[in-house]
């Protein structure tokens, strides 16, 4: 009752459908001001250990705090209690249901926690009656009474019914019963097999009596026995005692250790000769490799200097010979010779540096062409290369479209064209094709190359040396890999632009802009 007039009050103060007359400043005539604030209550579930927060009106009583727990959480009613309350306000006990938060000593923005215990949940209690682990039982006899103890043996599984019947007169049920006598369990006792003690166990014989009876029968007085197809047999060999036959197993068995022992030592010796070579013609191909690279660095240096083709070769060749330099001048001036012999000296020194300088220089011009042969011709291959497209599968599938058939057929004119040591009739017929070739374009770049070959055929028809072709040949090539570069002609020559096509293709700056370009059957 105290619970719910606190409940009412409550709702009458908060306005829960009904209307209180207030005075001054908002308070209820007659009635103290009410605490106004919220508190942080963290809620733990024992002994599950689940937590829960709430922000709660210090107003609210611990029974509605209790009612809405058990709503949401879903409990009966009555079945959750509150207690143990730590924080701002310690309270070690249930909380009553009739009291506040604010009549507990709270204050608003504080944080309190509060266990929660639920009676639903616990473990029913146990029975009454627990057996205990021996039983007595007395029994009636014609003088005394005898006692027997009997041992109860807890049941592992549970107890099959086994049948029974009931009693007429009270209704009581008796089940048959089992025994309770422990089956025996069988000790498995494997005895140890194969072990090396074996070998020089000490055995001993015993006696016993045979199952079938046997015995001999010896002539006496007033019994005679036939002897006549009787045969008298004697061992040829001495008598072998058990100590003989033991002795003899012994023997063996070590003779036969001894073989054993032996297998395996060889085995083992042939495993470690085999390691040792392995491990030698690890070694010896270690130092061969080791060698045949040094050879290779060595031979890779050497030719380096006399056929540089990069820039790091140069360098190298311009930082050998500046030391190759300091150290003839600093022998020139070291030496004791006058005036006039350490000019000399200094002259010759500066003669051959500017030789060896003119030297390097030539091989700078020597090797700019071969690597620009090289470019070329590595260009020339990427461009006649098939499309490699890859399958689901993981196979690929190369595929010649007609771009690179394209590319691949200038690329072989280009490379006849530089062929060197042909006859007139070979060299004919490669600048034939190429002018069938330029001819399908009308622009002045064509128009120059067929001029340069028509003016080489009449050359060659004049018999003129070949001393005299080398410009003009350098020039066709020239032209006619211009030609090739060019995507108008070679579409595949696109992918290797490295100047964007909308800026080449602009007034002054395309070579083919000053004429038209058509499109030429054969």
């Amino acid at each position: 009752m105290v619970a719910e007039a606190e409940d009412d009050k409550a709702a009458f103060k908060h306005g829960d459908g009904m209307v209180a007359e207030f005075g001054q400043d908002g308070v209820e005539a007659g009635e103290e001001p009410v605490p106004q604030g919220n508190v942080n209550v963290d809620f733990v579930i024992l002994p599950e250990g689940y937590g829960q927060s709430k922000e709660l009106d210090i107003g609210f009583t611990i029974g509605r705090i209790r009612q809405d727990l058990e709503t949401e959480l879903s409990v009966p009613a009555n079945s959750l209690f509150l207690m143990n309350m730590s924080g701002a306000v310690e309270h070690r006990d249930v909380l009553p249901d009739g009291q506040t938060l604010c009549s507990l000593g709270l204050k608003g923005g504080e944080r309190i926690g509060v266990e929660l215990r639920i009676n639903y949940y616990q473990e029913q209690a146990p029975e009454e009656y627990v057996m205990p682990d021996v039983l007595e039982f007395r029994i009636k006899g014609s003088q005394k009474d005898k006692v027997i103890s009997v041992h109860v043996q807890r049941p592992v599984i549970e107890k099959p019914y086994m049948g029974g019947y009931r009693h007429k007169e009270n209704g009581s049920t008796f089940h048959h019963a089992v025994t309770q006598t422990a089956p025996v369990q069988k000790m498995e006792v494997h005895p140890i097999r194969f072990h090396r003690e074996v070998q020089s166990y000490e055995h001993r014989t015993r006696s016993t009596q045979c199952k079938r009876e046997n015995g001999t029968q010896m002539a006496k007085a007033g019994l005679h026995i036939d002897t006549t197809s009787d045969i008298l047999l004697s061992p040829e060999t001495p008598y072998f005692s058990s100590a003989d036959k033991a002795a003899l197993l012994l023997e063996k068995c070590i003779i036969v250790q001894c073989h054993a022992r032996g297998m395996f030592a060889r085995r083992r010796s042939q495993q470690l000769r085999r390691n040792k070579y392995a491990c030698a013609e690890f070694d010896r191909k270690e130092d061969e490799r080791h060698q045949l690279e040094a050879d290779l660095r060595h031979k890779r240096e050497v030719e380096r200097r006399i056929h540089p083709r990069t820039l790091e070769d140069f360098n190298v060749l311009h930082t050998e010979l500046e030391a190759w330099r300091l150290n003839e001048a600093k022998r020139i001036q070291s030496c004791s010779f006058d005036e006039a012999t350490k000019r000399a000296a200094q002259r010759e020194l500066l003669q051959k540096e500017t030789k060896l300088l003119q030297t390097i220089d030539k091989l700078k011009i020597q090797a700019s062409g071969q690597n620009r042969d090289a470019k070329i011709q590595k260009n020339l291959e990427s461009m006649s290369k098939p499309k490699v497209w890859a399958q689901n599968d993981g196979e690929t599938t190369t595929v010649h479209t007609p771009f690179t058939t394209r590319a691949k057929e200038l690329m072989d004119l280009y490379s006849g064209l530089r062929l060197p040591l042909l006859t007139v009739d070979e060299r004919l017929d490669v600048l034939l094709h190429v002018k069938w070739t330029v001819k399908e374009f009308e622009c002045n770049l064509t128009r120059d190359i067929v001029d340069l070959i028509d003016r080489e055929a009449d050359m060659l028809n004049r018999g003129r040396p070949e001393k005299s072709f080398a410009n003009l040949r350098q020039r066709v090539a020239n032209l006619f890999l211009q030609f090739i570069e060019t995507p108008e002609f070679n579409p595949e020559a696109l992918r290797f632009q490295k100047v964007a096509r909308q800026l080449f293709d602009q007034s002054g700056t395309h070579p083919l802009s000053t004429a038209p370009i058509k499109s030429l059957g054969r």
